[in-house]
């Protein structure tokens, strides 16, 4: 399995289990102390996980970080949604499409925390590029606290044909940048895709001029931008206020 796929130390490891990730088997380190093992042990038994205890030159071999503490995991490959999915789900629950796209978010941390926000937010579906960006690795699962197996998330090849089949489906898009109308005056509310940009590149030129309208946040500190990840949350969040209303 390749190493994107693997999870190292005794805290990752035991919270993946938690979230219910789908992890293929745990290897364990034979001489751990008793409590440093039992945590893992018995989460990965509970969840019908193999364990395969081997010595620590083993783990050395296999761990990326080099910091894997006796505890390295090989986690299945997590599957891909179509986008059509996300338009089905959405029809089964009676509510207007909510999708939230991302134009090339290379660190997997920010990925796992959008996908975790766009869950909790009620999104319908996550959607990435298949180049130049992050994709579904076990660092996204972890980050997204167990998110990616409740949330759609797709691969498409190109972002912009994406976006013009959805605005047949009658999708409005909303991309965020700093010259844009501040969110909470524009209406959010209907079939909506907000679109968020590469970390500190924001969004491609092509890519936004397929936007229908451009939002911005608000901001009164003395540097120009936020975390993608913050930025989403704030935007996916104001359109669960609107909905609200």
């Amino acid at each position: 399995m390749p190493n994107s796929e693997r999870l190292e130390g005794r805290h990752a490891v035991t919270e993946a289990i938690r979230a219910g990730l789908k992890l293929d088997v745990v290897y364990l380190q034979k001489d751990l102390k008793e409590e440093q093992k039992n945590s893992v042990l018995d989460a990965a038994k509970k969840a019908g996980i193999r364990v395969r205890f081997c010595e620590k030159e083993k783990l050395d071999a296999l761990s990326v970080t080099g910091r894997h503490q006796g505890v390295v995991a090989e986690m299945e490959p997590l599957p891909y949604a179509e986008v059509s999915d996300m338009l089905a789900a959405a029809r089964v629950k009676g509510e207007d499409p909510f999708l939230v796209l991302l134009d090339g978010i290379e660190d997997p941390h920010n990925l796992g925390a959008i996908i975790r926000s766009a869950h909790q937010a009620g999104a319908h579906g996550v959607i990435l590029p298949k180049n130049r960006a992050a994709g579904l690795t076990a660092t996204v699962a972890r980050t997204s606290a167990g998110a990616v197996s409740f949330i759609p998330v797709a691969q498409v090849t190109n972002l912009s044909r994406t976006m013009e089949e959805l605005k047949k489906e009658g999708l409005w898009f909303a991309c965020a940048d700093m010259d844009g109308q501040v969110l909470f005056q524009q209406d959010l509310k209907g079939p909506i895709g907000l679109v968020i940009g590469r970390e500190g590149a924001g969004i491609s030129p092509n890519v936004r001029k397929h936007c229908d309208f451009v939002v911005s946040i608000p901001m009164k500190g003395q540097i120009d931008s936020l975390n993608a990840s913050v930025a989403a949350g704030i935007l996916m969040f104001e359109v669960v206020r609107q909905r609200s209303l």
